[in-house]
């Protein structure tokens, strides 16, 4: 009877630490070495519980800190006292903050989720600390100004050599001379200015008329601020819908209603056959455009013979003129530029 009695209490208590163990298991199983705290529970690092608020937390971590501060301490104490302040100021930096809290009690609560703390921590822990959308608007803005300031540089630079040209020079003094701009009177007494301040007004109408009146195609022409990437990026919900709009209408009249192609359409389907951007279709001169719509370009079976014709061209100057694949490489490269004065 004492025997049996004496198993019982045995296997009882066997029971009991089984059950302690598998209660204790968990909690252990939590703390991942290399995440927060490593093996250690960041409470227990400064002596506070899971309740404490954060003012808790800040004293705690105050006066640990004083008391384990790496310059109380000289040898081997003092790599100790180091290694043992680095783990209070991780566990500060893990408590203080809400987010981080809530996620590192997660992991005591649910140990299980192994690969899931990993992430959580080195998502949180390699995150940006300024917002991407701040940095993505701030560089888009820095590329825009950029880009409009480099065209506004090469469009002054293209005015600047024009003003130099005799031919556009003498185009502009003529209609200067016209609109009475340039006829000098006499200036007397204090009004009277100096030749040089005189010639320094002349080239300002000089330049002002050509400015105006110049019609400059390519990289050389005068900047628009709709152009740059920040207006680009801002009216693309509208260029978007002007689009599908003008492909529906597109369809719509000539696929559906089989009507016959405008001198706009037309030339566009060209440009398209040609891969050439607006741009570079715009530079061309106005009668080889008349010239593509003469030989009605637009339809594919006469283009691909002109393509034939131009390759074949193309082959005979390059075997003529070795200088000629200089030639081609820029207009491929570069595309290529017009400069003409308008005429009223």
């Amino acid at each position: 009877m004492a025997a049996s009695t004496a198993g019982s209490v045995r296997v009882g208590l066997l029971g009991a630490a089984l059950l302690a163990a598998a209660v204790w298991i968990p909690s252990a199983s939590a703390l991942i070495e290399g995440l927060y705290c490593g093996t250690q529970i960041c409470y227990d690092v400064l002596g506070v519980s899971r309740e404490a608020s954060k003012a808790e937390i800040g004293r705690a971590y105050r006066q640990l800190a004083r008391k384990y501060h790496p310059d109380r301490y000289q040898g081997e104490e003092g790599e100790e006292g180091q290694q043992r302040f680095l783990l209070i100021a991780t566990a500060y930096e893990t408590l203080k903050d809400e987010e981080s809290r809530k996620d590192y009690d997660y992991m005591l609560d649910h140990p299980e989720e192994y690969y899931s703390h990993y992430y959580t921590y080195y998502r949180r822990r390699l995150a940006p600390k300024v917002d991407v959308r701040i940095v993505i608007l701030v560089t888009v803005c820095a590329i825009s100004v950029f880009q409009y300031y480099s065209w506004w540089s090469s469009y002054t630079e293209a005015i600047n050599y024009l003003t130099t040209v005799p031919k556009y020079r003498i185009q502009a003094t003529e209609l200067a001379k016209q609109q009475g701009l340039l006829n000098r009177t006499k200036e007397k007494g204090k009004n009277r200015r100096s030749k040089e301040e005189i010639r320094e007004e002349e080239e300002e109408i000089i330049r002002d008329i050509i400015k105006n009146k110049i019609d400059i195609k390519g990289g050389y022409q005068k900047p628009n601020i709709s152009d740059i990437l920040l207006c680009k990026i801002i009216l693309f919900p509208y260029y978007l819908c002007a689009y599908v709009a003008w492909y529906c209408s597109w369809v719509y009249r000539f696929s559906i209603r089989g009507e016959e192609y405008g001198e706009e359409e037309k030339l566009y389907i060209i440009r398209k056959n040609m891969k050439m951007s607006q741009a570079q279709f715009d530079s061309l001169d106005d009668h080889l455009k008349q010239t593509f719509l003469e030989r009605q370009l637009w339809v594919k079976e006469n283009y691909e013979v002109y393509r034939e014709e131009q390759e074949e061209e193309m082959k005979m100057k390059m075997a003529m003129d070795p200088r000629w694949k200089r030639y081609r490489r820029w207009m491929k490269s570069e595309g290529p530029g017009r400069i003409t004065f308008i005429d009223d």
